[in-house]
């Protein structure tokens, strides 16, 4: 078994080598016999050099994808005896070296080399002592979806081989590809077959011959040779099964958000078939529609604020406030102001004053570029090589700002619903349970927000929520264990907020300082509101509304007795003192400035809501917002 023994230099000098010189007959005979005439000017030209989408040779396409000096040194192109002379003219009117073309010396399908063979002609024929990206010449794709600048950096972060690979339509055949298997944590390919029969994989992810090599891995190209005498087996989907599942060399993925087509012995058809694909594609891209997200506000329901010290909690995503974005091609990349939440035009100076002493310095500006930034990062880290396309995003928010319900998440959530939708990013290039931990990190990492998972996990998922953050669950899953819990099991919810909040003068808590200092009384206390969690889930469930009434005023004041009145605040502790006035339930909906309750005596409610509107509160009724049908699976969530 081999086993290459290297560390990739970042400055490594990279070559090209593009293979053309397949033997393939079907297509040529197919030309040949048409008696429509349409292609009557094709006959005996290469696959690689038929027209592609808009009328440009398909070799046309890759060369202009490769003909980037910064990435590689030096562009080969292999091709047969048969064809060459095709390629000799195809290279002079397109500024490619001709001493740079490969003459196989083949003829006829049956004494080819194989692309494998082919591939090592060059190595030796050339001395190649580089890194090298390999490609086949006669694929058809969309030039406008990827960048191979993309491909090239994420291969020099790796200390393995590199596969491209892309998801497969759901007219293709799995049995017609090299197929693989992706470990999504690492991006290595764990399985790779060659045409596999159906039923032996479930994977749809299809490779091509678009791969990247070590310098030190290339030996392992005569050994291979050697060893696997059958022109059969001299294909590179026979040698990348072999290297992923039978050597000790890593071989990673990236996907890339296009197919690739025209591979093999293809037919007529088929080439008039994708051929009208991928115009149809290149066309809708044009015209790609305007896009919009929106994401719910939420209410902690119980158990905050120990979603960010291993506790559990109960979150509600409710249909009251939310925020939205819309994504729209464009030509430029542009990220709209709001006229009322990123104001750069004031009245006067006291009017500055004014609006910065109550709203802040900090608006959704900066939401949606930390959160662009932080997604351009993810794909680049998870090897996934992004379509060469710019957009304007723009947003709204009626999300009251700090009073504790998740405006700035709920912004960050609808950016990233809006990238993934225009990038064509699913939940499988990025998981639904690993997507609140982006959005936290969004806040957390670029823009140094205090936060928890809570708020993000029900904007993902929506509707009623259990969540464990439990440490020994986030070790094992590397995420939090949510499940969804029935809506109809709530009662009646009431919301009450500060009219006008204002972001100074605010306490600092010393409460996460303290549980990373191994603070008794803080580890015991986050506890206490995970056990408070699933003694309300069973409340809810047994329908025990004065028991889960009670669990919500012990949940405050709980956290009244970790906190203090200092950090608490008087309105805030004004509104749980009204609220109990009235024989309701009350505690903070997130970090403070709005609480919720559940009055069990309906009759009072009417007088709760005047008194608090009477203090200058603002009161609405909850109004909860079930699950999209996309974010519900079943009660597991994971």
């Amino acid at each position: 078994m081999y086993q290459a023994v290297a560390t990739y230099s970042s400055s490594a000098i990279m070559i090209c080598i593009i293979l053309v010189a397949g033997h393939g007959k079907h297509l040529e005979l197919q030309i040949k016999r048409d008696v429509s005439g349409k292609y009557s000017s094709l006959e005996g030209v290469p696959k690689a050099l038929l027209p592609g989408v808009g009328g440009k040779k398909i070799l046309d396409f890759w060369w202009k994808a490769v003909n980037t000096r910064q990435l590689f040194s030096e562009v080969f192109l292999v091709t047969n005896a048969d064809k060459y002379k095709y390629f000799e003219r195809w290279a002079t009117a397109n500024d490619f070296p001709v001493d740079n073309i490969i003459n196989d010396g083949t003829t006829t399908f049956d004494s080819r080399l194989g692309s494998v063979g082919d591939f090592d002609l060059v190595l030796r024929n050339k001395n190649v002592q580089d890194d090298v990206l390999l490609v086949a010449g006669d694929m058809l794709f969309q030039d406008h979806k990827f960048d191979i600048l993309q491909v090239v950096h994420y291969f020099k972060k790796k200390s393995g081989e590199l596969a491209i690979y892309y998801e497969m339509e759901d007219t293709e055949s799995c049995t017609t590809r090299g197929i693989v298997e992706v470990c999504h944590t690492t991006n290595r390919i764990t399985k790779f077959y060659e045409k596999p029969k159906e039923g032996d994989t479930a994977s749809r992810l299809a490779s091509v011959v678009f791969y990247c090599f070590r310098r030190e891995t290339l030996p392992t190209i005569p050994q291979y040779l050697e060893n696997h005498p059958d022109i059969n087996e001299r294909n590179f989907g026979n040698y990348m099964q072999w290297l992923v599942n039978d050597s000790d060399i890593p071989v990673y993925g990236v996907k890339l958000p296009t197919g690739f087509q025209l591979i093999g012995q293809v037919t007529l058809a088929d080439y008039e078939k994708w051929l009208t694909y991928f115009s149809d594609e290149r066309s809708s891209q044009k015209t790609l529609q305007p896009f919009t997200s929106k994401a719910y506000a939420r209410i902690g329901l119980m158990g905050n604020p120990s979603d960010g010290f291993h506790g559990k909690t109960i979150s509600l995503s409710i249909k009251n406030f939310w925020a939205e974005v819309t994504i729209i091609e464009s030509k430029e990349l542009v990220l709209v102001p709001h006229p009322l939440n990123d104001p750069t035009e004031f009245g006067s100076l006291g009017d500055l004053h004014g609006i910065s002493r109550k709203e802040g310095y900090f608006g959704g500006l900066r939401l949606l570029q930390a959160t662009c930034k932080k997604f351009y990062q993810y794909c680049s880290e998870q090897g996934i090589v992004l379509p060469k396309r710019n957009f304007t995003l723009k947003y709204d928010t009626n999300i009251p700002r700090q009073v504790g319900l998740a405006g700035s998440s709920a912004i960050v959530t609808a950016t990233l619903r809006c990238l993934m939708h225009f990038f064509d990013i699913t939940d499988m290039d990025m998981k639904r349970p690993l997507q609140p931990q982006f959005i936290l990190s969004v806040e957390v990492e670029e823009l140094f927000i205090s936060a928890g998972l809570q708020d993000r996990v029900i904007q993902v998922y929506e509707g009623l929520v259990h969540m464990d953050f439990s440490e020994n669950v986030l070790k094992q899953y590397g995420h939090g264990c949510y499940s969804e819990l029935d809506m109809s099991l709530l009662p009646p919810l009431w919301l009450a907020y500060i009219r006008n909040p204002s972001d100074s003068g605010k306490i600092h808590s010393t409460v996460t300082e303290r549980w990373r200092n191994g603070d008794t009384e803080v580890i015991e206390g986050m506890l206490k509101f995970a056990e408070l969690t699933d003694q309300a889930r069973q409340a809810l469930e047994e329908h025990d509304y004065n028991q889960f009434k009670e669990l919500m005023d012990l949940n405050f004041d709980q956290r009244w007795k970790l906190y203090g009145d200092d950090v608490i605040g008087a309105e805030n502790l004004q509104m749980i003192d009204l609220a109990r006035q009235f024989g309701s339930s009350a505690k903070f909906s997130g970090s403070g400035g709005a609480v919720i309750g559940y009055c069990p005596d309906q009759d009072k409610l009417s007088d709760l809501k005047r008194a608090f509107q009477m203090q200058g509160f603002v009161v609405c009724d909850v109004i909860p917002n079930p699950p999209a049908e996309t974010n519900r699976k079943d009660s597991q969530l994971n």
